[in-house]
């Protein structure tokens, strides 16, 4: 335990400098200035390392008049090594009140967001013990959700409150305590919420049951039964209308819910049809639905949208595209409601399998923008998917490496989306084989079913089942912010190749049509050459390289 501590203080020390941070592989510098806050949040300090979360009851009323709110959450966990000191995260202007074990109060210390509780009584290995956390205040508003989260603090067309909570890469504490790390997620789920009277409160899970009181507020009562991630709980308020539908699935029977103001009833009746055609074809790509026993929900919100289990929030404003939009530019984009198809294929990429350092968010991202691209496979047609893919590369920055820094909560490039899904897509056809790729997705979400998972076992699964080692591709494109160069020449009927700006070792097969004759070369950053028959050649298009003719 004392090695593991002074690790972190070290750790605090470095963070508190001014210094470049290299990325894994050294190939790039970021420059940040990290503090103590971004360690405290980031990393698996000591005192979140000792105790395993199994259990929340997060029981919150909210003031929409007064944008205030105040509750406790009930945070139950399992003891794997004796500690006196527990870290809950909540970050200000909220303030926790008290808190409470086996009915006795106890002191707690606060650094800004992060608050040690001092507990009295002895934390027995194995044990199942819990704390009571209360607290209130005015929570951050969000200034941009969901980029910028907090609360929502709107109204609807008809004067009536229209609330939410979005908060991913910001935290969930920003917004209720908790155990604010992506690597521990709770095992299971009660979420309470309190709201006035004639408005309607809709979080994650399935409704238990709903509670009238004499001041003339209503609590609705959910319960997750599986797994779920912090930033994936959520609160909607507003003054909803709801219809539902059975989906048969490869789960069996699937409920699919949809929450919706009442002014926009007809219209999503309508336009959520594109939620069980997703669910379709993402069941056909990734396998089973992951929360059958929570069900699915698309609930309105007064912001864009967010991938929040089984409460997928939707504010597309009932357009096709990206806000009327197609981000790749070919016209495929405006075949499907973007908000529903991206953020639901989250539900296997986020919401199942989960990073467990933001560092890592590409796995939910990457994958995500890719099966948009499915998607349209499905209904349309591998061109067409293909055709998609290829034309979202048009939103890649090349800035910096899509892998962030680790434990101290920072998130890599926003090339994540449509960078992370050429490379997946890259991937596919270097494989070369449709089976072994839809088994390889759909392997991903049966072997890391419910868990939080890293880059490296995400790597590792892809190459050991595909039987092809693709360590130097992910460093490419995960790592660096390089685009592979085939460097070729053609003289007297000889092809001459390599690859430039590329990792050491980078070996990637490419894929070349000479009239119309498919080859298959293995470049390396060596010359060489290979006879053709034409003065000319055509590279696949869906390898995602630069290309120099010399």
């Amino acid at each position: 335990m004392m090695i593991r501590q002074r690790r972190i203080l070290l750790s605090v020390c470095i963070c508190l400098l001014s210094i470049t941070i290299s990325a894994q592989n050294g190939l790039f510098k970021h420059n940040h200035k990290f503090t103590k806050q971004d360690t405290l949040r980031g990393s698996i300090t000591p005192e979140r390392e000792w105790w395993d979360l199994t259990y929340y009851h997060l029981d919150v009323t909210v003031h929409p008049e007064q944008q205030f709110i105040k509750g406790k959450n009930e945070i139950q966990y399992t003891v794997l090594n004796s500690n006196k000191t527990l870290q809950v995260d909540l970050q200000p202007p909220l303030k926790i009140t008290k808190v409470v074990q086996d009915g006795k109060e106890l002191k707690f210390t606060s650094d800004v967001n992060a608050h040690f509780i001092h507990l009295k009584k002895k934390q027995r290995k194995g044990k199942t013990n819990s704390i009571t956390v209360f607290y209130e205040g005015k929570p951050k508003v969000a200034k941009n959700a969901p980029w910028d989260g907090g609360f929502s603090w709107k109204k609807d067309m008809n004067g009536k409150h229209f609330v939410a909570t979005s908060c991913q890469g910001l935290g969930a504490s920003v917004w209720w305590p908790n155990k604010d790390h992506m690597y521990d997620e709770v095992d299971s789920m009660a979420i309470s919420v309190r709201v006035p009277k004639g408005l309607i409160g809709v979080a994650n899970g399935r409704l238990r049951k709903i509670e009238e009181h004499k001041d003339n507020t209503t609590s609705y009562h959910w319960f997750v039964k599986n797994p779920i991630n912090n930033y994936g709980v959520n609160v909607n308020i507003g003054d909803y209308a709801n219809f539902s539908e059975k989906y048969n699935g490869e789960g069996g029977e699937l409920d699919m819910n949809y929450y919706v103001l009442k002014d926009n009833l007809e219209e999503a009746k309508e336009h959520f049809k594109d939620a069980p055609k997703m669910m379709k074809a993402f069941e056909h790509w990734f396998g089973k639905y992951p929360f059958y026993e929570d069900s699915f929900k698309l609930v309105e919100v007064p912001y864009l949208g967010m991938e929040h289990q089984s409460s997928v929030t939707y504010g597309n404003k009932y357009l096709k595209g990206y806000r009327g939009g197609d981000l790749s530019g070919t016209g495929w984009g405006l075949k499907f409601d973007f908000i529903i198809i991206h953020e639901a294929g989250h539900e296997w990429f986020a919401n199942n399998i989960t990073n467990k350092d933001i560092a890592d968010m590409w796995i939910h991202e990457s994958f995500t923008a890719y099966s948009e691209s499915l998607f349209l496979e499905y209904y349309y047609g591998k061109k067409a998917g293909f055709e998609y893919v290829i034309g979202t590369r048009r939103n890649i920055a090349n800035d910096k490496p899509i892998i962030g820094v680790y434990d101290v909560n920072h998130e890599g490039s926003g090339d994540m989306y449509y960078k992370g899904s050429n490379m997946l897509n890259t991937i596919r056809i270097v494989i070369n084989d449709d089976s072994v790729w839809r088994n390889i997705l759909r392997g991903l979400n049966k072997e890391f079913y419910h868990k939080t998972v890293s880059t490296k076992e995400i790597e590792d699964y892809i190459s050991t089942t595909s039987k092809i080692d693709f360590s130097k591709v992910f460093d490419q494109y995960l790592r660096t912010v390089m685009i592979p160069n085939f460097e070729y020449s053609i003289e007297k009927g000889k092809l001459k190749y390599r690859w430039t700006n590329v990792v050491e070792g980078f070996n990637m097969p490419l894929k070349i049509y000479s009239n119309s004759k498919e080859i298959l070369l293995k470049p390396t950053q060596d010359w060489k050459e290979v006879i053709i028959d034409t003065p000319s050649i055509e590279i696949e298009q869906n390898f995602y390289i630069n290309k120099t003719k010399k």
